[in-house]
């Protein structure tokens, strides 16, 4: 079934700026949208690819513990930009699996920290090599030029 066209009054001043700017409008240009496709593209490679069943999030939990040691689980949900329900989750998770363990926090005894076992320790270590094989599939289509590009974009719009 056609529809017909609605018509419209002639837009004045503002109005067509606004109409303009509605009828230019090309959702595949937008960089939100761009940026969730290939946020898909590059989600959809780190699960193939990616051993032990680690989500991106989980590999970014043992990753920063890896590498700045023990410390509190909302200082390592802080380094890693989640919030603290989220931050949780993540650690009870790695925690239930083995790969990461509470300790006294050697700054302040009425806390926690949160640290890799050596199950984790390995884990990671592992996961890190697959990691590289991920980020190199993931910007494959690009040249190398253009790989430090985006990646130098990406941490000025962080």
């Amino acid at each position: 079934m056609q529809r017909d066209k609605v018509k419209t009054a002639a837009p004045t001043g503002a109005a067509d700026a606004d109409r303009a700017v509605i009828d230019s409008y090309v959702l595949d240009d937008q960089v939100g949208f761009l940026m969730r496709v290939a946020t898909q593209r590059h989600t959809a490679i780190f699960a193939a690819r990616m051993i032990e069943g680690l989500t991106p999030t989980q590999f970014s939990a043992l990753a920063k513990l890896y590498t700045v040691g023990p410390c509190s689980q909302n200082h390592l949900g802080r380094l890693i930009y989640l919030d603290a329900a989220t931050i949780k989750g993540v650690v009870d998770r790695l925690g239930a699996r083995g790969f990461i363990t509470a300790l006294a926090d050697p700054k302040d005894r009425r806390r926690r920290a949160v640290a890799l076992t050596e199950r984790g320790r390995e884990v990671i270590e592992a996961a890190i090599k697959v990691a590289t094989g991920i980020t190199a599939a993931t910007l494959a289509p690009l040249t190398p030029d253009e790989q430090a590009a985006v990646v130098r974009l990406l941490r000025k719009l962080g």
